[in-house]
């Protein structure tokens, strides 16, 4: 079963990671340091994403995941990031635990497991 966030245009999503991450002191530039970091996209690359309007499924396509993405452990609503057996989705998920930890005031150092 396909879900419908596969083929919703990350650009769609991408205010609302902002916006989060605002309402709580975080800047966009964090944001997309944590996506840069997740995605292997250097800021060019992620600009593009966004101006393209490419899917989540292309998204993750195009992208080489941190090797840190192992420690990213949790739950995003209800869900334990690490039990999420569709790998595209748990994708997902990691991103949204990264910008969850982010806007919760995680140090950045912590939220990219360094």
């Amino acid at each position: 079963m396909s879900h419908r966030i596969f083929t919703t245009a990350v650009a769609d999503v991408y205010p609302h990671y902002v916006t989060k991450a605002e309402r709580k002191g975080r800047s966009q530039a964090e944001v997309d340091e944590v996506i840069r970091w997740l995605t292997g996209f250097d800021d060019e690359t992620l600009q593009g994403h966004l101006a393209r309007r490419t899917s989540f499924a292309e998204f993750f396509d195009a992208a080489t995941l941190n090797p840190g993405t192992t420690q990213i452990t949790g739950s995003v609503c209800g869900v334990k990031v690490q039990e999420v057996e569709d790998p595209l989705m748990q994708q997902i998920r990691f991103l949204d635990k990264l910008v969850d930890e982010l806007a919760k005031g995680r140090p950045m150092e912590k939220v990219l497991r360094s």
